[in-house]
């Protein structure tokens, strides 16, 4: 115990001490900065007014008074000396001091002249640190007539430098002795007490005398013995909540979420209530093809990581029914079985018409929302006609959700995305017993850019009837939280991220979402990646020796026309990779019938035709632009042969492609060029890291990519892929869903608006 002691006190005397220099470091740095940029400002000052009054004296051919001038202001505070040069080089008026430490023409002054205009530097002159500002001096007609040099003496900064250190060091020393006290004591009471106190119980049972058991505290503190100590208790109910005990803690310490121990563990969750899913999106949607009905499931996370709930628990998932045969297969209810192959819970259909998709997804979703919370720079468009049919969209969706619940006692509703920023309020007020939760899947804004819509408050208060909201991160978590401070009437507890309006407790929780388990089975050779590369290169009609791809929707927010330019910035910077380096991108159509996509569209193609133009040569080119729909085995393919990855976001909730192309690598091989402005950031910081509007650091980062030595390649994506493994897309849904049912509601009627409160007056505008 003595020697755990000593280690915990040395490790925590060696931690404080790095922090407090790497903070003190910066803290010197910053006054070492601050000194020397008043000395410059000082300095600029004063050598103007000394040039103007020795070209007085100057075009005067007043020496002696140049001389007698010079002598006087040669003593002034850390000003070493003064020294005025003629246009030939001579000096005409010098201190002693400065003859002393710079005889002869100074290069600093020769270069000014040159120049023409000022020139200043740090240097050390016979052991003494000194600033030299070199200026020069003009005649009548603008003719340069010599030269003056200051020097000044930077020792003063020195030693205020070292006076910081030492209140540094002496800080370091407080904390230490307080720190060495404190563990001490930590030690004493919370280790070696209850320690000891449990070693004599375990006698008293081994020798079979009897003895008072530890106190709760001491068993907690030891929770890894107490399942080896539960069974000397000889009591079945002690046995008992061993076992419970141990089942718990096993299916804690199980390092990898599947769908199975999913569904599993949120049935345990569940305790029997019901689980319904509000989405735009559909799982499984029916198509006519070749005057057949086709069913196809689109690639989506949020679909794997739902599914397997939904099946354990026989729930509910209620989306838009867009698929051109999805009529033909619900029944009179608009509801249908699914998986088509296993029936285990329901899908409901809503359906909508063309005006309604028009103006509730295309228009106030998209159009409006989805710039409002990306910073990237596209003006979000309002109109009241798509408002409404927004407020009416989710207003059939609360119908139907209030429907398929019926009388369940115990709902648990999880509603999906931007789409239904009104649901949790509209179906809170007519069901107060349903647990109900949203995830914000895309970024939240800071409280001015949100001020923008012209509904903030009805959005706010929708929102806020849910009883979990959940983001990607913390930083949009406070964003939110600082939009309802700034907007709305409601109390916001900071230590606990909710918030209580119209006595309804909402909570404001971080869930980053991912992608499923890395499958680390079945590792492909070199050999075969290096064949599928030169086939995928055939198919495009380029030859390359290094590959990179991109994978996105064509959408303004991917950074995709910063990504073209950063590879030509790189292959202009670095020539020998010119017709060696090819970059894949794969481009999905999207929302084409709003405008500014598919301009978007056209200027990335644009993009793409003018750097191949610029640099292809023979089969190479840069750039290969694939814009069409690619299927998930494609996008595999393209990540399996890649040599990088690159994801530029301008601003991103996530961006699973990050996490795809992670998952994708079970050879270890790769690297991941991601944008800071993404919620992937925070978790893959073995990624090359880039400022997508920084084209050049983005194309020094592709270079740092590809000089990359294969053991840290190997050693970054190991990590990368064990992040990922240990946070994937089940452990996402476990993680909500779980918090969710958590959740103590507060039974009681809901309390109305209060009168100067928009919210309830703007939604039945025009409805």
């Amino acid at each position: 115990m003595r020697i755990l002691s000593w280690r915990l006190i040395v490790a925590l005397v060696i931690g404080v001490t790095l922090v407090n220099v790497a903070s003190s470091w910066y803290e010197v740095r910053s006054r070492k900065d601050a000194l020397r940029s008043e000395l410059e400002r000082k300095a600029g000052t004063l050598g103007q007014s000394l040039a103007a009054t020795a070209q007085l004296y100057l075009q005067a051919g007043d020496r002696d008074g140049l001389e007698e001038w010079i002598e006087r202001f040669g003593s002034s505070e850390n000003l070493l000396g003064i020294g005025v040069y003629g246009g030939d080089g001579s000096v005409l008026a010098i201190t002693p001091a400065l003859n002393s430490l710079m005889p002869g023409l100074p290069r600093i002054l020769t270069d000014a002249v040159q120049a023409n205009r000022p020139e200043n530097n740090y240097m050390r002159l016979r052991f003494r640190r000194v600033y030299v500002l070199a200026i020069p001096l003009h005649g009548p007609k603008g003719a340069i007539i010599g030269g003056i040099l200051m020097v000044h003496d930077t020792a003063y900064i020195r030693n205020e430098i070292f006076i910081v250190w030492g209140r540094v060091f002496v800080r370091i020393m407080l904390q230490v002795l307080v720190i060495v006290a404190i563990t001490i004591l930590i030690v004493r009471w919370s280790l070696t007490k209850p320690i000891a106190r449990v070693a004599d119980w375990i006698k008293a049972l081994r020798t079979g005398q009897h003895a008072p058991p530890p106190t709760p505290g001491d068993m907690d503190f030891l929770l890894p013995l107490t399942r080896e100590m539960a069974p000397l208790a000889r009591s079945i109910e002690t046995a008992r909540g061993a076992a419970a005990t141990e089942a718990r803690l096993r299916n804690a310490n199980e390092s990898e979420w599947t769908a199975q121990r999913l569904a599993a563990h949120v049935r345990s969750r569940l305790q029997g209530s019901s689980l319904f899913v509000v989405a735009n999106r559909e799982p499984y949607i029916h198509n006519w093809r070749d005057g057949e009905i086709q069913v196809s499931v689109p690639a989506s996370g949020l679909v794997a990581a739902i599914e397997p709930i939904l099946c354990a628990c026989n729930g509910t998932w209620v989306a838009h029914g867009s698929g051109s045969a999805d009529t033909q297969v619900t029944d009179e209810h608009d509801r249908l079985q699914v998986p088509p192959d296993e029936p285990l819970y329901t899908l409901r259909r809503i359906w909508l018409s063309a005006e309604e998709e028009g103006g509730y997804y295309y228009g106030f979703a998209n159009e409006g929302l989805w710039p409002l919370c990306h910073n990237a720079h596209t003006r979000p468009i309002f109109r009241a006609k798509d408002w409404e049919h927004y407020y009416n969209v989710n207003q059939k969706f609360a119908d139907a959700l209030v429907e398929e619940i019926g009388a369940d006692e115990h709902p648990v509703v999880l509603i999906q995305d931007y789409h239904f920023a009104l649901l949790p309020r509209m179906v809170k007020n007519r069901l107060p017993h349903a647990r109900i939760a949203i995830f914000w899947h895309i970024p939240w804004p800071n409280p001015e850019s949100f001020e923008i819509c012209p509904w903030e408050r009805e959005l706010l208060d929708g929102l806020l009837g849910a009883d979990l909201i959940g983001f990607h991160v913390r930083a949009h978590c406070n964003n939110f939280l600082n939009t309802v401070d700034h907007v709305l009437e409601a109390r916001i507890d900071w230590e606990h991220f909710s918030v209580k309006r119209n006595d309804h407790m909402s909570l404001v929780l971080p869930f980053p979402i991912s992608v499923e388990c890395c499958d680390d089975t079945a590792v492909r050779p070199e050999t075969d990646v290096a064949d599928e590369r030169r086939a995928v290169l055939k198919e495009a009609g380029v030859e390359a020796t290094y590959i990179g791809v991109g994978v996105d929707r064509i959408d303004y927010t991917k950074g995709i026309v910063e990504r073209f330019q950063a590879v030509e910035s790189f292959l202009e910077r670095y020539p020998g990779y010119q017709g060696k380096f090819t970059f894949f991108q794969l481009g999905a159509p999207t929302r084409t019938h709003i405008k500014r996509y598919a301009d978007f569209q056209a200027e990335v193609e644009a993009e793409a035709n003018r750097i191949n133009a610029r640099f292809r040569r023979g089969r190479w080119s840069p750039i290969v632009l694939l814009v069409r729909q690619h299927s998930k085995p494609e996008v595999q393919r393209y990540y399996r042969i890649a040599h990088l990855c690159m994801v530029t976001s301008l601003h991103d909730g996530m961006n699973l492609v990050a996490k795809e192309f992670v998952a994708a690598r079970k050879d270890e091989r790769g690297v991941l060029i991601l944008s800071q402005f993404t919620g992937a950031a925070r978790e893959l910081r073995d990624a090359i890291i880039v400022n997508p509007y920084d084209i050049e650091a983005t194309g020094d980062a592709i270079a740092q990519a590809l000089r990359m030595d294969v053991n840290e390649i190997a050693e970054r994506m190991r990590r990368m892929r064990s992040t990922i493994r240990e946070h994937n897309i089940y452990w996402w849904a476990s993680s909500l869903i779980g918090t969710l049912c958590e959740v103590r509601l507060e039974q009681m009627e809901p309390a109305p608006a209060p009168a100067n409160d928009r919210a309830n007056d703007r939604v039945t505008v025009g409805i």
